[in-house]
């Protein structure tokens, strides 16, 4: 039997992860007296925490934590403004981290979210990153999740607004939201361009592949967003979809009765784990 396996280009680490882990790197060579922090996980992806805190990378969410003598990297999700302030207090040495896009989405939630229009923001609630965007608000704020939660939410249609979503939320349902606010509301909101090109293209070229092959694997953390959301968008097209963290994840029960494959990962998984991925599924396929 002839078996397929379509690998996406994409998959594997984006340009802010591959930044944050760099700077990461360039400090544990440069720095062996001092201890280093992360405010929170550097990403989501269990091995590769594990991979630095054997490397003696601390992860603190306590800004009380780290002292004067320390070093706190700010990781690519960003923090909220008020935490940053903290550590600063602190005079402990700042590595700042942010991944380039969500610093973009910061700034511009910043500069449009004033007293008179405030911010409707589509994301995470419980999401590191989101937590940080809200903080750059200079107005009231609106979190939501999806367009039934924001059909509920008691928001005023004569107000101004402006519309902005975490950087790795899915752009068709963010344009779906803009439609709808636009036909909703009194005033045609301010519509920021905060979605990140690498995740749109990442989840371009999933939907692609999955309209395409008989089973889907997603591999990285768990508790990765982007990773989530690649489930979500190829699980619409490919109904046996399948998220793993790693390798060992993989049992002939996942890939039983298929013979054409897709293959992709979040924006946190290191290449390592999905060569590892690749080769065993073949190795199975072919045993």
């Amino acid at each position: 039997m002839k078996f397929d396996i379509m690998l996406a280009e994409s998959a594997g680490f984006c340009m802010g992860v591959s930044l944050a882990l760099n700077k990461l790197n360039k400090a544990l060579e440069q720095i062996n007296t001092r201890r280093i922090f992360t405010f929170g996980p550097i990403i989501h992806n269990p091995q590769v925490l594990s991979f630095y805190e054997e490397k003696g990378v601390r992860i603190t969410e306590d800004f009380n934590e780290p002292g004067p003598d320390d070093i706190v990297l700010i990781r690519a999700h960003g923090i909220p403004l008020e935490i940053e302030d903290r550590l600063i207090t602190r005079n402990v040495s700042i590595i700042d981290a942010t991944c380039p896009k969500v610093k973009k989405a910061q700034l511009l939630i910043s500069k449009n979210s004033q007293s008179s229009k405030c911010l409707l923001l589509y994301g995470e609630p419980d999401h590191p990153e989101v937590k940080g965007l809200l903080s750059y608000a200079n107005s009231r704020a609106y979190l939501f999740e999806d367009i039934r939660q924001l059909e509920f939410m008691d928001i005023d249609p004569g107000n101004h607004y402006c519309l902005a979503a975490q950087t790795t939320q899915d752009r068709e349902q963010f344009q779906s939201i803009s439609t709808y606010l636009r036909n909703t509301l009194a005033h045609d909101p301010v519509i920021l361009d905060t979605i990140c090109d690498a995740t749109k293209n990442r989840q371009i070229e999933t939907i692609e592949i999955a309209k395409q092959v008989e089973c889907m694997i997603v591999v990285g953390g768990k508790n990765s967003g982007n990773t989530r959301r690649l489930c979500k968008v190829a699980m619409e097209h490919c109904p046996a979809c399948f998220h793993i963290e790693t390798e060992h994840e993989l049992s002939r029960e996942i890939i039983s009765g298929f013979s054409r494959f897709g293959l992709t990962a979040g924006a946190s998984t290191p290449d390592d784990t999905i060569n590892k991925v690749y080769h065993k599924l073949k190795s199975m396929l072919y045993s």
